[in-house]
């Protein structure tokens, strides 16, 4: 059937997405490839975006996906194959919840900057300039400690939102074929 195979597909998909977000995440968490303290990070590092958002809650649909396209287990027939529909609706809902999530927080925290140190004062030094410090490099030397956390942060946060709206289509288009499939007629014509 075509519909498990697309599920299938998206399935197969969405997992190397989660392992690359989850490592984005990570990533995060080490600027310049030290570790600091929570005072020291940007909230939208500690919200974990890429390890909530996008990792744990889209992990979920990806399964969900690939189990779906290899017959799942919700049995045989018309009600098995409304049963795996309806689970990959209520697993593609939970990952566009997550990737929308992962979406705001990258949004925001490409928008506000790191926190970085300067002249030894911790704070969001772009937090004024509402996004403006992206198109303007020279400032991004302003941050004395983490040394290049702002191409770092704006490179990770960067991946994080372009991969969230993927998986938003995806899961969209998922949610969309099981909703036309969980409606369809089982009966063989």
């Amino acid at each position: 059937m075509c519909l498990k195979k697309y599920a299938c597909y998206v399935g197969l998909s969405l997992i190397p997405f989660t392992l690359i977000c989850i490592m984005a995440n990570a990533l995060l968490l080490v600027p310049d490839g030290k570790t600091w303290s929570s005072d020291q990070l940007s909230v939208h590092v500690l919200l974990l975006p890429g390890f909530i958002g996008r990792g744990l809650m889209v992990l979920c649909p990806g399964i969900t996906a690939v189990l779906i396209g290899a017959g799942g287990s919700c049995g045989k027939g018309c009600c098995g194959h409304r049963c795996r529909m309806l689970l990959s609706i209520i697993s593609s809902i939970f990952g566009i919840l997550g990737a929308i999530y992962c979406l705001c927080v990258s949004g925001q925290g490409l928008r506000h900057g790191p926190k970085c140190s300067v002249n030894g004062k911790w704070d969001y030094h772009f937090r004024k300039n509402s996004g403006t410090y992206l198109n303007n490099r020279t400032q991004w030397n302003l941050c004395e400690e983490p040394r290049n956390v702002v191409p770092w942060n704006v490179m990770l946060f960067c991946l994080l939102a372009i991969i969230s709206s993927l998986e938003i289509l995806l899961c969209g288009i998922q949610l969309v074929t099981a909703t036309v499939a969980i409606c369809s007629n089982c009966r063989k014509k």
